[in-house]
């Protein structure tokens, strides 16, 4: 019943090539996770499928794989992935080929089930839990390989595995939830995407990838290998453990995570214990993801320098409606010009032209050679920063639920016995979590104030869900917290991101993390694969509102994070 020790070497389908050489090498582990999966990850994995029924999984992974293979095995290091996406079957097919070329005996296990029969998706799939991993790993597997199960469960399975836990077990299993949400992206809990990453030791250049040393009771300590770089502090746990969170309800498969009952404190040089986090039983629903392809779609960008970049905007709309039609034109003006500039880049604004249509002839070449012919018959200084291109399919993201005990979920455990994962017997409803309004305690700040950017005081870290996106807010000391937790409502969120005021916005309060959490729905459209949005993803909205002028409390100087 010793410690866990969980490392993570992918956050994302595309990330550090080397990180799980680096880890199986840096030092001592006992299973080492990968995460390939995100709502878009999907919709690539679908359209691989198309073209061949074999692929559907992560290609990358085995690449991965087959220079350390070998190490792991060496170093009784289990391998847990979801880098299956689609296909966990035919990864652990080509893990087995690859074993078999490397003269390597190795004991595979896979979760499946996920995906579900929906005939007018290209692809559909539930979120699974951890307790098919925990199977696997139980039979003796030296590799499990997942499709589409929560991204924390790569750790909590390995964790149940250990420790023996139960579905009862609600407490442990929220505390093991949280982990895996911390270590599921990689370096971003190490330092990387880090509001603050000037303060970092080594200025953010190359964070190493994390650990989470679990404990029987669900505890852990984050932490990072010696001598890599970014920092494992309480603020940079902080910032992951915001990422793309609601209410303070974190809702799983196996059991809802109360996030406002999360404890953070330091363990030493680069050692953060997590503690105190509460369980409630999951609900009797599946969360689904569903992609399909939504149609075509290209952009051209026009660089419009000088004096009436308006009225030049206005006379491209007008050209190219006329010339193709206004059906699914998008016109977005960044007005990146400056006054009195003394070179073209910084005297110009840009005009993105998108075009989103069924058809795939419209919203290609006639499209975006409608736009270069207006080279030398439109705004005076007319240029564009792209030839014409041809159009590409976009996919559409949605969610929504199936009963757990319709899912199938089944471990395939090394021998190829198929074991079949009971849904939880125990389940609630999900918890309706007040979104707060703001002012909810103490008085506002009475005093004098300065004018400064709102990062001088707060981090932040946002992302996106779907079509929805989040936003948390933290405070570096209990003092900024006071302010901050009734000075940022929902209505000054709105002054501060004026393409908020139109849209639902819900807020939620987590003085364990001195923060405040924003979930602002439709921000993102239908999904990060359709959206035209500068940052389709959300991932800049956080650097955004901090770079925002505010009136700061002057008694609230910047102080070190703690």
């Amino acid at each position: 019943m010793s410690v866990l020790r969980v490392g993570n070497a992918s956050g994302f389908y595309g990330d550090r090539f080397s990180a799980w050489r680096e880890m199986l090498d840096g030092g001592e582990l006992d299973v080492l996770t990968g995460d390939y999966l995100a709502e878009l990850t999907m919709l690539i994995l679908g359209r691989d499928r198309m073209r061949d029924p074999a692929l559907g999984y992560a290609k990358t992974f085995l690449r991965q794989l087959e220079g350390c293979l070998g190490t792991a095995l060496d170093r009784g290091v289990r391998l847990v992935t979801n880098a299956g996406g689609l296909n966990p079957a035919g990864l652990a097919a080509a893990i087995g080929a690859l074993a078999d070329r490397l003269g390597l005996r190795v004991r595979i296990g896979y979760v499946e089930g996920d995906a579900l029969a929906r005939p007018d998706a290209l692809t559909a799939n539930a979120y699974l839990g951890a307790f098919g991993i925990a199977a696997c790993l139980d039979a003796g597997a030296d590799v499990v390989v997942t499709g589409r199960v929560t991204d924390a469960s790569l750790a909590v399975g390995p964790a149940i595995a250990r420790f023996g836990w139960t579905r009862d077990d609600l407490d442990a299993l929220a505390g093991a939830t949280v982990a895996g949400h911390l270590i599921e992206c990689g370096a971003q809990v190490t330092g990387g995407n880090f509001s603050f990453f000037t303060e970092l030791p080594d200025g953010g250049h190359r964070p190493g990838f994390p650990i989470a040393e679990l404990h029987p009771d669900g505890s852990a300590v984050l932490t990072k290998y010696p001598g890599t770089g970014g920092a494992v502090t309480i603020e940079t746990v902080t910032a992951q453990l915001l990422y793309e969170v609601g209410g303070p309800a974190y809702l799983g498969p196996d059991v809802v995570t109360r996030l406002d009952t999360v404890r953070l404190s330091p363990d030493g040089p680069d050692r953060i214990r997590v503690s105190g986090v509460r369980g409630t039983p999951p609900p009797d629903t599946l969360k689904v993801g569903v992609n399909n392809l939504g149609g075509f779609r290209n952009s051209m960008t026009f660089v419009l320098c000088g004096l009436d970049i308006p009225a030049k905007a206005a006379l491209i709309r007008g050209q190219l409606e006329e010339a193709v039609g206004p059906a699914g034109l998008e016109f977005v003006l960044a007005r990146t010009d400056h006054p009195d500039a003394t070179d073209t880049e910084a005297a110009s604004a840009l005009l993105h032209v998108h075009l989103r249509d069924g058809d795939r002839a419209r919203a290609g070449r006639a499209f975006s050679a409608a736009a270069v012919e207006l080279a030398l018959a439109s705004y005076p200084g007319c240029t564009l920063t792209t030839p014409p291109g041809d159009a590409t399919p976009y996919g559409v993201f949605t969610a929504d639920a199936v009963r757990q005990d319709a899912v199938a979920h089944v471990a395939v455990l090394p021998d190829g016995i198929r074991v079949p994962i009971a849904p939880p017997v125990r389940t609630a409803a999900p918890p309706a979590d007040e979104p707060a309004a703001g002012v909810t305690g103490g008085q506002p700040h009475i005093g004098p104030t300065r004018r400064g950017p709102l990062g001088e005081l707060v981090g932040a870290r946002s992302g996106d869900k779907g079509g929805d996106a989040n936003l948390g807010v933290w405070a570096r000391t209990d003092a900024t917290w006071t302010w901050l937790r009734d000075w940022l409502t929902v209505a000054r969120l709105a002054e501060l991101l004026p393409e908020t005021a139109p849209l639902t916005v819900e807020r939620y309060e987590l003085p364990n993390l001195r923060a405040v959490n924003f979930v602002i729905r439709g921000l993102l459209g239908q999904g990060v694969a359709a959206s035209t949005r500068f940052d389709p993803q959300a991932k800049a909205l956080g650097e955004l509102l901090r770079s925002r002028l505010v009136d700061l409390p002057a008694d609230l100087a910047p102080e070190v994070p703690s």
